[in-house]
């Protein structure tokens, strides 16, 4: 997937999310299809930190891309840019490969 379209509706629950969980990073998966996204579902932060994320959510969220979903990851930065900080690249571990969301709470830009 090249280009993404994140619709208004969904921006404001990824800043939502973000806004709820800082200080620390929130983290979720957005569901696209065709390049837009359809949803969001927020995931847990198991690092509970401001710095990290380890997304902790339902298993049976994977089975969206057996109904033709691509599943992005998201999480927040509270201060830094919306761009992968040391940290992720050092953890990106499952997700490489993935479409990869970041949104920050500074300036509230998202950028994939």
């Amino acid at each position: 997937m090249s280009h993404l379209i994140v619709p208004e509706e969904i921006r404001v629950q990824l800043a939502e999310h973000a806004d709820a969980e800082a200080p620390n990073e929130a983290c979720g998966l957005v569901a696209f299809r065709n390049g837009i996204a359809e949803r969001y579902l927020p995931g847990r932060n198991a690092a509970a930190s401001p710095y990290r994320f380890e997304l902790d959510l339902d298993p049976e969220t994977w089975f969206l891309e057996d109904e033709g979903y691509e599943l992005a990851v998201f999480h927040s930065h509270v201060s830094s840019p919306p761009r992968p900080s040391r940290t992720d690249v050092e953890n990106i571990g499952l997700w490489a490969g993935r479409p990869y969301l970041i949104y920050t709470l500074r300036t509230g830009e998202l950028a994939g």
